[in-house]
């Protein structure tokens, strides 16, 4: 029986997506070549030859008239299938299954009632299929696909289970697969009815105890598959699906029990490559890093060439910073069969780019197709171009970028503008922002963006009408909250207001550390300096970020803790050499 699911599953899809039914060019010579050798012994059509051959009822009284109807009908119907009359020619077809009892006609009769969509009729045909060949699999298959597909589960084991028993060397494939059969039915707890039913007929296969629990899973019965997988299990104490699908179940009662479940199997079998995975996988997801690392590395020593190896040890590398493994196992990747080789070439872009090998970058980052990582690899190339005192190109990159993805070109227009502020051409950057406004007035990213450029000139007017434009827009919107706030902490002026503004975005994310900066700001401007250095010191514990360091160090020269806060200066310089906030804050401070 191995091919009853996946038959099942086309058929249920192709009557769910109603495939077009063919032409009556191609029907009609099939028709016209059986009228021709009616008195010949009758055979079926290949299924590629539609309709197939066809037998005039036993009933008929005169078979040359019956057959020449039939062509007649066979060809109305196609012409009518192939005008758009879909109900006309599924009229037409079920009407001459009906007459000629003949199972071609009956199989293309189903198929296009399908394309019609009239699943009420595709059903009735289906049944006299099988009323008249009884032990043709391919009529139980078609019948069995289409009470799924309509979700008539009632009375349906019986069938299933006969046709499971029938081919016994792929029933435990096959109940694996059960649950697939009815993914698309809303009533989950029929379904667990039918599985169960299904499964206690086969109390001694583990696979039948894993469909049960997978059905009751789905039903939101967590107990109960967790008692059906455990049943399974002490059936196939090395079986690594059954463990994985309990550590599974576990997981949503606690992280930390799926994972100790999970394992406690590997420990007992060091050989469960499938398992290994899925626990080091589970490990990442707690980010109990260390730990999955261990276990990928492991993985690698059996799996050198596997990507699903491979991939997770680079990126568990470049977590722990330790970018020459990193670097070692993304260029491995790069060469194996993987499916999209845009991330490892933008990682190896990024090892790369931060160890000061511009032109490197730039050769990986050109490797980055569409998709998520492409945006950020447009955006870091045209930076390193820019950095080589190459601004022209740069700019001229990102236009091309736009042009080749259009869906990205606000994106693009910032990342240019950025590439102007940097290059102290701040006009330059807010006249090419508010450019593109004038085409998308209320674009929320153009509106954020240049209201920062507005501030930085002076423009403090058309900055506040922005911001505040945008939170007409998107009352949600944390940053503009916390922009139009901090800029006027920053500023020293409005505090209450300020602190107003910062409270809201902070409500709003609860946890961005530039938010926590700008509350530790405004309670600095305020007065509260440990209250302050509260919030900034939980902002840099996240984000170690060069402004968060200047006010940081600020704070703690104002309570007379200057060593400490000249450490945390000079700390943060080295970190990031060329920030212009800390050599601001030490000329201040420290000249």
């Amino acid at each position: 029986m191995k091919p009853i699911i996946s038959t099942l599953l086309c058929v249920s899809l192709s009557l769910a997506l109603g495939m077009p039914a063919q032409a009556a060019n191609e029907a009609a010579p099939a028709a016209q070549n059986k009228a021709t050798k009616q008195n010949k012994a009758s055979k079926r059509a290949p299924k590629s030859a539609l309709p197939p051959a066809l037998a005039p009822h036993p009933e008929a009284t005169d078979s040359t008239e019956l057959t020449g109807q039939i062509v007649y009908q066979v060809l109305l119907a196609e012409v009518a299938l192939q005008r758009g009359r879909s109900e006309f020619a599924s009229q037409a077809y079920a009407d001459l299954a009906v007459r000629t009892r003949d199972p071609g006609i009956l199989e293309r009769a189903i198929e296009v009632a399908g394309y019609a969509r009239r699943f009420d009729r595709v059903l009735e045909l289906a049944r006299l299929w099988v009323q008249i060949e009884p032990d043709s699999k391919r009529a139980q298959q078609v019948l069995v696909g289409v009470l799924v597909l309509t979700n008539q589960l009632a009375g349906l084991a019986p069938q299933l289970i006969n046709m499971l028993e029938a081919d016994q060397p792929a029933l435990p494939g096959n109940l694996l697969a059960l649950n697939r059969m009815f993914a698309r039915s809303p009533d989950r707890k029929a379904v667990l009815q039918l599985i169960t039913q299904i499964g206690s007929h086969f109390p001694d296969l583990p696979e039948a105890h894993y469909a049960i629990a997978v059905a009751a899973s789905s039903a939101g019965e967590n107990e109960r598959a967790l008692a059906e997988v455990r049943q399974a299990m002490a059936l196939r104490r090395d079986w690594q699906i059954g463990a994985m699908l309990e550590a599974q179940l576990l997981t949503r009662q606690s992280p930390a029990e799926g994972i100790a479940s999970l394992q406690s199997f590997v420990d007992r079998n060091p050989e469960a490559r499938d398992a290994q995975l899925h626990l080091a996988r589970a490990l990442v997801g707690e980010k109990r890093y260390a730990e999955a690392k261990r276990i990928f590395e492991q993985l690698l020593q059996a799996y050198p060439n596997n990507p699903d190896v491979v991939f997770p040890v680079a990126i568990l590398a470049l977590q722990e910073d330790d970018t020459k493994l990193a670097e070692e196992q993304l260029k491995h990747l790069i060469t194996l069969d993987f499916p999209d080789k845009s991330a490892p070439f933008y990682y190896l872009g990024q090892i790369a780019e931060e160890s000061r090998r511009g032109d490197q970058a730039l050769a990986y980052y050109q490797h980055v197709g569409p998709g998520e990582h492409y945006l950020p690899a447009q955006i870091r190339s045209a930076a390193i171009l820019a950095r080589q005192g190459k601004l022209d190109e740069a700019r001229s990159q990102l236009h091309a970028a736009a042009a080749r993805e259009p869906q990205v070109r606000v994106q693009m227009l910032i990342a240019e503008a950025t590439l102007l502020r940097d290059a102290k051409q701040t006009a330059a950057a807010l006249a090419l922002l508010e450019h593109e406004l004038g085409e998308q007035t209320d674009q929320p990213e153009l509106l954020y963006e240049s209201a920062l450029l507005a501030e930085r000139l002076g423009r403090l007017e058309v900055m506040e009408s922005r911001l505040r434009r945008l939170i007409a827009l998107q009352p949600d919107s944390a940053q503009a909250y916390n922009a139009l706030g901090y800029s006027y902490a920053d500023r020293n002026t409005r505090l209450a207001e300020a602190r107003q503004l910062i409270e809201t975005a902070l409500k709003l994310a609860p946890n961005d550390p530039f938010i926590l900066d700008s509350m530790g700001w405004v309670l600095f401007r305020q007065g509260d300096l440990n209250g302050a250095l509260s919030h900034l010191e939980r902002a840099y514990a996240q984000r170690p970020d060069a402004e968060i360091a200047a006010h940081i160090g600020e704070v703690l020269w104002v309570l007379e803790r200057r060593d400490e806060a000249l450490r945390t200066w000079n700390e943060a310089l080295k970190r990031h050499p060329e920030s212009e906030e800390i050599k601001e804050v030490l000329q201040r401070f420290a000249p």
